[in-house]
C-alpha cells in the first residue's frame, strides 16, 4: 500500500491491537489510494463498474482522507501533551485505518474471470480448506452464511490462526481489520458486506450479491498469502 511519510516533531504511529489501542513506533505514516489491479468494469456482472468506482474512489478515499487527518491531529496532540485529545482519537485512527487496510486487501482478493477470478484454489490452500471445512463448497457456505447474517454493517474472513496453522471463518463489524479479533489472526480473504459494497446492483439482497462475489475471487492471491504463512513442504 501506498504511503508517504511525513517529518513531524513526535515521531510515532498507530498500530492495532486486540483493543485497538495506539502504541508508540518510529514514525508517523499517511496513506494514499492504491490503485486497483483491474480496470473498474472488469469484475462485471458480478459487481458493476459504477459500484467499483464509487466503492474505490469515494469510499476508500475517504477512509484515508479521514485517517490522515486523525493522524496529525494526535501529533499535534502528543505535542502539546493534550491526553484527552489523543484519547479521544483513537476511535477515528480504528475505524478509518481499518477501513484503509481491509479495503487494501480486499481489492487484492478480487480477479476478472479472465484473469483467473473464480478458479479454486489448488496445492496447499485447496488442501487446508478441504481439511479444516470438508470441501471448497462448505467454506463458501458457511461464509455466505455468516455473511448474511451479520447485521449491520461488517466483513466476512477467511483468516489463518498463524500458531495454529488452521483456517477459521470469523465476521468483524464496521472497519474492524481481522487482527482485532486476535494477534495471531491473518487475513486470507475478506468480503465487503457493507451496503455500498453491493446496494446499486443487488439492492437489500446481499445473499446473492455474497453468492456472486465468489465469480471472481481471487485465489490465487489468496494461495500466496498462505504458502507464505505455511511454506509446503
Amino acid at each position: 500500500m501506498a504511503f508517504r511519510t511525513l517529518l513531524t516533531r513526535k515521531a510515532l504511529t498507530s498500530a492495532f491491537s486486540k483493543q485497538g489501542t495506539l502504541l508508540q513506533c518510529r514514525s508517523l505514516q499517511t496513506f494514499s489510494l492504491p490503485d486497483l489491479p483491474y480496470d473498474y468494469g472488469a469484475l462485471e456482472p458480478a459487481i458493476s463498474g459504477e459500484i467499483m468506482q464509487i466503492h474505490h474512489q469515494k469510499h476508500h478515499q475517504t477512509y484515508i482522507t479521514n485517517y490522515n487527518k486523525a493522524l496529525e491531529q494526535l501529533d499535534d496532540a502528543m505535542a502539546k501533551g493534550d491526553a484527552s485529545t489523543v484519547v479521544k482519537l483513537q476511535n477515528a485512527i480504528k475505524f478509518n485505518g481499518g477501513g484503509h487496510v481491509n479495503h487494501s486487501i480486499f481489492w487484492k482478493n478480487l480477479a476478472p474471470i479472465n484473469e483467473g477470478g473464480g478458479e479454486p484454489p489448488k496445492s496447499s490452500l485447496g488442501w487446508a480448506i478441504d481439511s479444516n471445512f470438508g470441501s471448497l463448497e462448505a467454506l463458501i457456505q458457511k461464509m455466505n452464511a455468516e455473511g448474511a447474517a451479520l447485521q449491520g454493517s461488517g466483513w466476512v474472513w477467511l483468516g489463518l490462526d498463524t500458531q495454529s496453522k488452521k483456517l477459521l471463518v470469523e465476521t468483524t463489524p464496521n472497519q474492524d481489520p481481522l487482527v482485532t479479533k486476535g494477534p495471531s489472526l491473518i487475513p486470507i480473504l475478506g468480503i465487503d458486506v457493507w451496503e455500498h459494497a453491493y446496494y446499486l446492483q443487488y439492492k437489500n439482497v446481499r445473499p446473492d450479491y455474497l453468492k456472486n462475489i465468489w465469480k471472481v475471487m481471487n485465489w490465487k492471491y489468496a494461495s500466496e498469502v498462505y504458502e507464505k504463512e505455511c511454506p509446503s513442504h
